[in-house]
């Protein structure tokens, strides 16, 4: 941030008012003037390095030119270089209400003026309306009303590259021509915006306010709402109306009650807010067609909802709770995750593990029963949540968990594996190995179904090696796997020999099948690749998944 400022000078002439605005000045005084306040007077003593330098200014000032102003700082306001690079500045006429400035997705209404530094006049408009992202006459408008509070006025000084560069512009329609390299003076004034939010994980949900609710209160998941809702297609067919001429149209959230992109935009709005709410397919009603009260929605649309929220009533947050219903809502909670997983529903299962362990979290109010049974609900929770994160391919989330269960329990075989996948998928390689050996040395009794040896073949005699190691194959799976890709280790034609840990020799020694393994993430590159396995029935390193 830096100011210009009107001063009253006095050395050459006693009448000369100077407007200081940015390198208009020698260094000197754009140096002192920053040290004054607003009717301060002083004199300035500035170097010659710091003015004129050896050319000095002819014919008044000679070379190498100490010189000495009196200087009065009558009045000053702030501009910003926006960009940081020189390109626009801004320069505040009148104050803005509040805090909050336009994001990239809102709506802006803005009222200009643009001229050229001889005044000419380019452009001038009343009310022009815009999303921020998608921007409006130049560039530098957009990239000034993100700094601009509802109600500012400003002055922007704005440099060629954010107005109409090299090219310039043609007059058309009734605004001036702009010259190439021209700079452009805007008066800007930001008179209003809607706002809109992403939301969602992907952020592909988007809700524009059109009315801003009451207070801060926002729903919660399992909260029953009542509102009036309009759904149309984007050609503006109308395919559902509900709570408008009957009773409100009444929902719980999180209950998958309306279709997701609905229920997660609730969530975000206020009491009496009312919002346009557009859903793409894959949050709304998917790939295929759905059948309305008003009309067909046809496969892979997106869809529009004016929705207004009239009353909710939230779910009951853990601070309202007792003990003993912090824990029965905990288990309850668990109970929903269990039966979503079990519909392949993983986002939403790992969600209700979540607010389960939230709500025992802090135990130091609880009896000693109750931290025995907030511990064990804790720890199931954390771990299914952990099975979750698996099938969500979010690995460093599984590690969190399960490092979370292993605090408590030290020992538990579940967390460990599941560690252990994360940690392979993460290429942690060596504490992968440590974690299956301690499941292994722990739970001895799984070795055959949860260890194989894992050898690549490279040699000339393969069938001599896969034999070795049938003798001696106690490392586990994946981790082998996943270190023969680490170290490199190549091949012509390489082959990976799965060899079972459990079973007698002689059921080694039956004929080998052959299985294509190429599917497993961690053998992309190891290419060709055949997997040789002394039983048809060993199956890739995994484990249980069900919670």
């Amino acid at each position: 941030m830096r100011g210009c400022g009107l001063l009253k000078t006095a050395v050459f002439d006693n009448k000369l008012q100077e407007y200081l605005h940015m390198s208009q000045v020698i260094k000197g005084w754009d140096l002192g003037v920053k040290t004054m306040k607003k009717g301060e007077k002083a004199i300035f003593t500035i170097p010659s390095e710091l003015a004129y330098g050896e050319s000095g200014s002819p014919p008044t000032i000679p070379p190498n030119a100490t010189l000495q102003f009196d200087v009065e700082l009558l009045s000053w306001s702030s501009v910003k270089d926006i960009c940081k690079d020189g390109g626009i500045f801004k320069k505040i006429l009148k104050e803005g209400e509040k805090w909050e400035n336009p994001k990239d997705h809102d709506e802006v209404l803005v009222k200009y003026e643009a001229s050229l530094e001889d005044g000419a006049l380019v452009s001038k408009v009343d009310e022009a309306e815009f999303t921020v992202k998608d921007g409006f006459f130049c560039l530098a408008l957009a990239k000034a009303v993100k700094t601009m509070k509802k109600g500012e006025k400003v002055l922007l000084t704005v440099k060629p590259q954010y107005a109409f560069g090299e090219k310039g512009r043609p007059a058309s329609g009734g605004e001036g021509a702009v010259p190439a390299n021209a700079t452009l003076l805007i008066e800007l004034e930001l008179l209003s915006w809607k706002t809109v939010t992403e939301i969602g994980d992907d952020k592909k949900v988007l809700k524009k306010i059109l009315k801003e609710g009451e207070g801060y209160e926002k729903p919660n998941d399992g909260s029953t709402v009542n509102v009036k809702l309009i759904g149309k297609l984007q050609d503006g067919t109308i395919f559902s109306k509900k709570g408008h001429e009957e009773e409100l149209f009444e929902f719980k959230t999180d209950e998958e009650q309306v279709i997701e992109g609905l229920d997660r935009a609730v969530v975000t709005m206020k009491k009496g807010e009312y919002a346009v709410v557009t859903i793409p397919p894959e949050h709304a009603f998917g790939f295929s067609e759905s059948k309305q009260d008003l009309a067909v929605v046809p496969p892979n649309s997106t869809v529009v909802y004016e929705v207004e929220l009239v009353s909710f009533v939230k779910d009951k947050e853990s601070w309202d709770m007792n003990t003993a219903e912090k824990i029965e809502a905990a288990a309850r909670k668990k109970e929903e995750g269990n039966a979503l997983f079990k519909l392949g529903k993983y986002q939403r299962a790992s969600k209700r593990y979540e607010k389960a362990a939230k709500l025992i979290e802090y135990d130091s109010s609880f009896s000693d029963e109750e931290k025995k049974q907030s511990k064990a609900l804790k720890v199931t929770c954390n771990l299914n949540n952990a099975a979750c994160k698996l099938k969500l391919k979010d690995y460093k989330e599984t590690e969190k968990l399960c490092t979370k269960v292993l605090e408590v329990e030290n020992r538990n075989v579940k967390a460990l594996y599941r560690r252990a996948q994360a940690y392979i998928q993460l290429t942690d390689l060596d504490l992968a190995e440590l974690d299956i050996k301690k499941a292994l040395e722990i739970d001895p009794d799984n070795r055959g179904k949860l260890s194989v040896a894992c050898l690549l073949i490279g040699g000339r005699n393969p069938a001599a090696e896969v034999d070795a190691a049938a003798r001696d194959s106690s490392a586990p799976l994946l981790v082998l796997l996943a270190r023969c890709r680490r170290e490199g280790r190549t091949a012509t034609a390489p082959i990976l020999a799965l060899l079972a840990t459990a079973g007698s020799r002689s059921e080694r020694e039956k004929p080998a099948a052959v299985h294509d393994f190429t599917a497993l993430p961690i053998l992309h590159g190891l290419s060709p690749i055949t997997i040789i396995s002394a039983s048809p029935a060993i199956v890739p390193f995994s484990l249980e998944d069900k919670p």
